[in-house]
C-alpha cells in the first residue's frame, strides 16, 4: 500500500486547549474498577498516577463519530488515510501533583507523524503532546502515541504481533482477569467509544480479534498500580510505556516487574497469556 504522509505532516503543530475540573466521583469509579482498597482523595488532596484520564475527555457529537465509534478526525489530528487505530505507548513526565479541586487546563498538540511497516502491515504512527496544567503550574506532560492500521477484510482475522518472551527473574506479580464489566466500566470513565473494548459482535465481526480489546490505558493503569504498591512512598518522575501486542478480555494476563539495580527507577511489563510481552514500561522515581 502506498500512502503519502506529506499532507499530514503540513498539520504538524495544530494545537487544541481543554479545561476541566478535578472531582471526587469519577475517583471512586476508578477504585471501584480496578477493585482497589485505596481511600478516595478529598479536597486538595492528590489523585493517583494515571487517574488523570477521569478528566479532560473529547466530547465529539455522535454525528462525528466514525463506525469504530471514535471521531473520524479532531481538533488536532487530522483525518487518517487509514481506519484502525490502538494505542501505542506513552510516555509521562509528572512535575507536580493533580488534587481534587484542581480547575485543569491542557494543551494538546500534533507534533509527530511517521508511515511505518510493520508484520501486519503499513503503519501510521502519530503523537500528540499533551501538557496539562493547575492553578500551581505544569503538573503532567504526556507525549501519547497512537498507531493506525490497514483495514481487516470480511473474515479474516487481525495480526497480532508474536513478540519476545517475558522476563522471569521479577520482583512484582500480578494476574489480572478483565472482563466486560471491568472493560465497559473503564470505557465509561474515560468516555472512550471505541466499540473494539465493549462491542463483541463489531470486535470479532468488523475488526477480526478473537474477543474484546483491553484499553492500552487500562493496561497502563495497571502498570501504575503495580509500580506504586510495589514501592509505596516513591513518587514517580517518569513512565515511558511502549505497547507491542494486545490483550484480550477471553484470558487472564499478568503485569510484572522490578526495581533498576541502582535502585533509581523500575521495569515492569504486561504479559499475554502465552507469556510473551504485550507491553514494556521504564520508570525513573524521586
Amino acid at each position: 500500500m502506498t500512502i503519502d504522509i506529506e499532507p499530514l505532516k503540513k498539520q504538524l503543530g495544530r494545537k487544541v486547549e481543554d479545561e476541566d475540573v478535578v472531582t471526587e466521583m469519577p475517583l471512586k469509579g476508578m477504585i471501584a474498577t480496578f477493585d482497589r482498597n485505596d481511600k478516595v482523595p478529598g479536597p486538595g488532596e492528590p489523585i493517583a498516577p494515571g487517574w488523570h484520564l477521569c478528566f479532560l475527555h473529547s466530547y465529539a457529537r455522535r454525528a462525528a463519530l466514525g463506525e469504530d465509534g471514535l471521531p473520524t478526525q479532531s481538533d488536532v489530528l487530522p483525518k487518517m488515510p487509514l481506519p484502525r487505530r490502538m494505542y501505542a505507548g506513552s510516555t509521562f513526565t509528572f512535575e507536580g501533583d493533580i488534587r481534587v479541586g484542581d480547575k485543569l487546563r491542557r494543551e494538546t498538540e500534533f507534533t509527530d507523524v511517521q508511515l511505518r511497516s510493520g508484520s501486519t502491515g503499513t503503519l501510521i504512527v502519530t503523537t500528540q503532546t499533551r501538557r496539562i496544567y493547575t492553578p500551581r503550574g505544569l503538573a503532567l506532560s504526556e507525549a501519547a502515541n497512537t498507531v493506525f492500521r490497514e483495514e481487516v477484510k470480511a473474515g479474516a482475522r487481525s495480526g497480532v504481533p508474536v513478540r519476545d518472551a517475558a522476563p522471569r527473574d521479577v520482583s512484582w506479580r500480578r494476574t489480572v482477569t478483565p472482563d466486560p464489566v471491568m472493560l465497559f466500566r473503564y470505557s465509561a470513565l474515560t468516555f472512550n467509544p471505541h466499540r473494539i473494548h465493549y462491542d463483541r459482535t463489531y470486535c470479532i465481526e468488523e475488526e477480526g480479534y478473537p474477543g474484546l480489546v483491553v484499553h492500552g490505558p487500562f493496561a497502563q493503569q495497571c502498570i501504575f498500580d503495580l509500580l506504586r504498591d510495589s514501592l509505596p512512598g516513591r513518587r514517580i518522575k517518569t513512565l515511558a510505556v511502549r505497547a507491542r501486542a494486545p490483550l484480550f478480555d477471553t484470558a487472564p494476563f499478568d503485569v510484572i516487574g522490578r526495581p533498576t539495580p541502582d535502585g533509581k527507577g523500575a521495569e515492569l511489563w504486561t504479559v499475554t497469556p502465552q507469556g510473551t510481552i504485550a507491553a514494556q514500561a521504564t520508570a525513573t522515581l524521586a
